[in-house]
């Protein structure tokens, strides 16, 4: 599956907006829920927003020969160009980070994002990699941005 190409500052305009209703979520449901309490919360308001959303979409992951290895489950694609991870743990950790990194590696999409919802103070990180880059994943462009609830 391919992204969709959207000139970056559509990228971003969709990063904020999903920013900014993360952080509307925790808000108001704090810390403390399940993930999936979050990831429904998530899905319905981006939905409530007009945009396109799908929910627990499976990808295929292949050996070079093309050999079918396994799948996994990517918690939310928002209009087929960024994937977000939720999480609902103390912080976020590098094993976080690689697990997005493997989804976006493995839709070829750039643009992903990590979102946890399980400590006090919001956490969200946007990771963009490049498929046709050389630059291995770890080297990929990362940012991070908290948010401490009120």
């Amino acid at each position: 599956m391919h992204s969709e190409i959207h000139p970056e500052k559509e990228i971003f305009s969709l990063c904020d907006k999903v920013r900014e209703i993360s952080y509307a979520i925790h808000v108001y449901l704090g810390h403390g829920y399940l993930e999936k309490i979050y990831e429904n919360a998530l899905v319905h308001r981006l939905r409530k927003a007009g945009l396109s959303v799908e929910q627990q979409v499976s990808i295929g992951v292949s050996d070079e020969d093309g050999t079918h290895l396994g799948d996994h489950v990517v918690d939310i694609l928002v209009e087929k160009s960024i994937i977000i991870e939720l999480k609902s743990v103390k912080s976020i950790s590098s094993e976080h980070v690689a697990q997005l990194i493997g989804y976006l590696k493995a839709m070829r999409i750039e643009h992903g994002l990590l979102i946890n919802f399980g400590s006090y103070k919001f956490e969200m990180r946007k990771l963009a990699f490049s498929p046709s880059s050389n630059v291995p994943p770890y080297q990929s462009l990362s940012s991070l941005c908290s948010f401490a609830a009120k």
